[in-house]
């Protein structure tokens, strides 16, 4: 299982429906929007990081209303 935190830059005023909606997605764990330089803060899993990029750009990033993604993946060292 691999996981990952996904930094959203959204629209001015988009933040709580884009988290709303991400919730949503299967494979969300968590979707908070957040204050500083990202408006939502999501939490998501995935069998390999292959299904986890392509739910990033095939889900995540077609949601109305986010202008930027970055997605930082859970090491364990």
């Amino acid at each position: 299982m691999v996981q990952a935190y996904i930094l959203i830059q959204t629209e001015v005023g988009k933040a709580s429906t884009v988290a709303d909606v991400i919730a949503k997605i299967p494979g969300v764990i968590q979707a908070e929007d957040v204050t500083g330089p990202y408006d939502v803060v999501v939490r998501a899993q995935a069998e390999t990081v292959d299904e986890l990029g392509r739910m990033v750009v095939a889900k995540v990033q077609q949601v109305d209303g986010i202008t930027r993604t970055l997605t930082c993946p859970v090491v364990h060292l």
